[in-house]
């Protein structure tokens, strides 16, 4: 992101005309406008309850999770985090990017229930450095998670060996990693394909001598061969506007997964967010006026999509400057037109509820995630000043929105405990030590990568149970081994809560592994997975706070016992 540097703030940028971020959208505007489309539809359940915010202990110095991403200001954007389990014990490892840093793969060891454990595992194939983010998924269906690294340079996809080995596979999937600075990346299958259809979104161009230039680079659209084990050369999604986000979803449930791209408006001057129909067998196409998309304008950084009306289709959270956007069908999904209701639930978090709170906030990471397990879902969006900015918040702390029956969202960070002034980059919302509660990991720009452990209702020494449970994996045979696409039903009594399985999203990292729903009070719950082809299977019991694996050939939960 571009920015005017105090003094010497970025030491050795090199000064280059560019647009200047002008601080904000007046926030009145943003509330005028908001006010005007936000409330439209909303519909309020029986009262505003909802548990309190659970308790995070920041465990970072005792962890052993030792990182920093750093680098200048190429890197100023970036900084994921992938968390997924390449040794078969059920827990998440983390690859943390490091910029002009070596990344880091660290393999937990947490204990169930236990204080936070990870140890580095050393190796040249995961130690890359100018990594800006990494997404896990399993391209090849072995069973075994493969990693796509985004880089200022060449991408590099690596084919998992099993016991968080790797080995470098551009070759071997005749990748083309090309040579650009990499900011965004989603991932599907399309039909029968052996290997999925890939996105990768880039940022600056980069001039002859690798140094950023201020010039919007093409994104690139990498289909696999018909029938085949490898890519064909990538096609150009063309023009691309300085995206830092993509996610393919299946925003109509057509069965049809279309790709959407947040674009930064710093850098383009004829530019918009962008969504492209992706359609097997045809050249992607994007969405115009004509198609019902309409002109939105944004400092795009991330994107999160999560069923929050239960009419069946998501809703999507685009983080931004000072203007954070919720955006829902505006009417039948027949044609892709949204209208934005972050203001009437509460996230528009134009500033920081504490610290520089008179000056715009910058946003990055969106989740969705039930961190106190009462059955509604709650948003994390990290922040962070850009380096120095001038007129943007420089003490920016992460919010973590906790979700009310009403729809609407009220902020818990300071109460959670997780309540810092750093540079908030990536992020992930996981259970690190299989407890039922998601624990939080932020990647930091020049800073350490932070880790809490959610406590409940207890503290450190005495965790308690917030609230029952359940986590859900997918299994189905090759290919598409995690069944991406897919969409995940939950129901307790009349209410249901639906989850699309994706790779994408976020602010340069993602996570694959178990999907978390909170029970609230419930001690049972019913299951129903429609598979990425379309076929709904039967709704299966299950009891809370389990771990269950559902295999698409016996279409029955399975316990999985850590």
């Amino acid at each position: 992101m571009a920015e005017r540097c105090a003094g010497a703030a970025i030491k050795g940028l090199k000064e280059k005309p560019r647009l200047i971020r002008r601080p904000a959208i007046i926030a009145t505007a943003i509330v005028l406008i908001a006010a005007a489309v936000g409330t439209l539809g909303f519909v309020a359940t029986q009262g505003a309850g909802g548990l309190r915010p659970p308790s995070f202990a920041d465990e970072t110095a005792t962890s052993g999770l030792e990182h920093t991403y750093d680098g200048p200001f190429a890197f100023a954007t970036g900084g994921g985090v992938a968390a997924f389990d390449c040794d078969d014990d059920g827990k998440a490892e983390l690859f943390v990017a490091g910029g002009t840093r070596p990344a880091a793969l660290f393999r937990n060891r947490s204990p169930r229930g236990g204080a936070l454990a990870f140890v580095l595992e050393p190796a040249p194939e995961t130690d890359l450095e100018d990594v800006t983010g990494a997404y896990p998924l399993d391209i090849d269906s072995d069973g075994r998670t493969d990693l796509a690294v985004l880089r200022e340079g060449e991408d590099v996809l690596l084919h998992g060996l099993g016991d968080c080995r790797f080995e470098r596979a551009n070759t071997r999937w005749s990748f083309d990693g090309r040579n650009e600075l990499s900011t965004a990346f989603s991932a599907t299958w399309e039909g029968s394909a052996a290997l999925p259809t890939l996105a990768v979104g880039n940022y600056l161009k980069l001039d002859a001598t690798g140094d950023t230039t201020f010039d919007c680079d093409d994104n690139f659209f990498y289909r696999p061969e018909s029938g085949g084990s490898r890519y064909q050369s990538p096609s150009v999604l063309k023009p691309g506007f300085c995206s830092l986000s993509m996610l393919f979803s299946d925003w109509d449930r057509s069965g049809r997964r279309d790709l959407r791209v947040s674009n930064d408006r710093q850098y383009y001057r004829d530019g918009e967010e962008q969504m492209w129909r992706i359609a097997p067998g045809e050249a992607p196409r994007v969405y115009t006026q004509q198609d019902g998309w309409l002109r939105l304008e944004i400092w795009g950084m991330g994107i999160a999509s999560e069923d929050l009306t239960g009419d069946g289709y998501p809703e999507v959270y685009l983080t931004s400057q000072a203007d954070n956007k919720l955006q829902t069908l505006a009417g039948d999904a027949a044609r892709p037109t949204y209208r934005d209701i972050a203001l009437a639930r509460g996230v528009t978090a134009t500033r920081p509820f504490t610290g520089d709170t008179a000056l715009p906030s910058t946003a990055w990471h969106p989740e969705f995630a039930d961190v106190n397990n009462d059955g509604y879902v709650d948003l994390f969006v990290s922040k962070g000043n850009v380096t120095a900015q001038e007129g943007f918040a420089i003490r920016d702390p992460s919010n973590l929105f906790i979700a009310r029956s009403d729809g609407t969202f009220q902020e818990g960070a300071d109460k959670a405990g997780i309540l810092n002034f750093d540079k908030g980059r990536g992020a992930a919302v996981v259970d690190l030590n299989l407890d039922g509660l998601l624990d939080l990991v932020e990647v930091n720009y020049r800073g350490p990568t932070r880790i809490w452990r959610n406590v409940g209702a207890g503290e450190a020494a005495t965790p308690k149970a917030m609230g029952n449970w359940l986590q859900v994996r997918l299994r189905q045979p090759a290919p598409n081994v995690h069944a991406i696409g897919a969409w995940l039903e939950v129901r307790v009594g009349e209410a249901v809560r639906r989850r699309e399985l994706v790779v994408g999203g976020g602010h340069s990292g993602g996570q694959l592994g178990w999907t978390h729903f909170g029970l609230g009070s419930a001690n049972r719950a019913e299951v129903r997975v429609t598979w990425p082809d379309g076929q709904t299977g039967d709704w299966q019991p299950v009891d809370a706070n389990q771990f269950v694996t559902i295999d698409r050939e016996t279409g029955r939960p399975q316990v999985w016992q850590p």
